[in-house]
């Protein structure tokens, strides 16, 4: 009996140290790319664990791609000004909304779908994810994915990035099992400060100085220097060659849950 005892024990125990594996948070981040290197998320001890579920934060590093990402928390008066950069430079990019952005701005939601971008998941209120149950990620998922088709007629959301970058094991799972692919990003800077804007030179500086191939840019909308930045930064980086590509190039659409297509799988080994 005595021996029964602690066998259970030792399989609680067991059981109790992988479920609190898998609700470890992890702030997505890395040292920048540098004259075209790559950035060092391969040294990250989290990319096994983004592997293991299928995230995007780069294409193939072989080729001279680039993947153009927004977030969308909120309107500060700069996304139809970046919606009319990227018409008129013929660039087809993802923007990441929130459920504000969606009540808020619906006739901005609707114009990205009807110039050919991709509408992804922010979340319905923007929470830590790795803090929430499973069913209330779903939950924040599913508002922003009904509302955005409510909009616009985009009845398949497949993409979605997780808040602040914060991610778990059990939270790539979780979205993973709704359909989603995680993206994440291999280019940043802080922008997001409204108040600490800098200069459309600087936001310039910032992202080209970090253009490497297979790259997924992160931007954010609030910001006036990237939307005053951003022409200047696609026809630099096309006259070095790159080509800006849409994130739907990345993951193969008759692989649930975001798998990789075989000709990128090598992007993150």
């Amino acid at each position: 009996m005595i021996s029964f005892v602690i066998l259970v024990a030792i399989l609680l125990t067991g059981f109790q140290a992988t479920a609190n594996a898998q609700d470890r948070s992890f702030h997505f981040g890395f040292k920048k790319s540098r004259n075209g290197s790559l950035p060092s998320i391969d040294e990250e001890g989290f990319k096994s664990i983004l592997q293991k579920y299928g995230a995007v934060f780069t294409g193939d590093t072989r080729k001279k791609e680039l993947y153009l990402t927004f977030d969308n928390g909120y309107e500060n008066g700069y996304t139809a000004q970046v919606l009319d950069v990227l018409k008129a430079k013929q660039v087809h990019a993802a923007f990441f909304v929130t459920g504000h952005y969606v009540k808020d701005q619906p006739e901005l939601v609707k114009r990205m779908v009807q110039e050919g971008h991709i509408v992804g998941n922010h979340s319905w209120s923007h929470p830590d994810m790795t803090q929430i149950s499973d069913h209330l990620i779903k939950e924040e998922l599913a508002k922003v994915q009904t509302r955005v088709a409510e909009l616009t007629g985009q009845k398949e959301m497949r993409f979605m990035r997780p808040p602040r970058g914060i991610f778990s094991e059990r939270m790539l799972n979780s979205s993973r099992t709704s359909g989603y692919t995680n993206v994440f990003w291999s280019i940043a800077y802080k922008d997001w400060e409204v108040n600490q804007q800098k200069g459309q030179e600087h936001a310039y500086r910032m992202v080209v100085s970090q253009l490497h191939p297979g790259a997924v840019i992160l931007l954010h909308s609030v910001s006036k220097d990237n939307a005053e930045a951003l022409g200047r930064i696609i026809e630099d980086a096309r006259k070095q060659g790159y080509v800006f590509q849409s994130l739907d190039r990345l993951v193969s659409k008759d692989n649930a849950g975001g798998e990789l297509k075989n000709e990128h799988e090598n992007q993150i080994r």
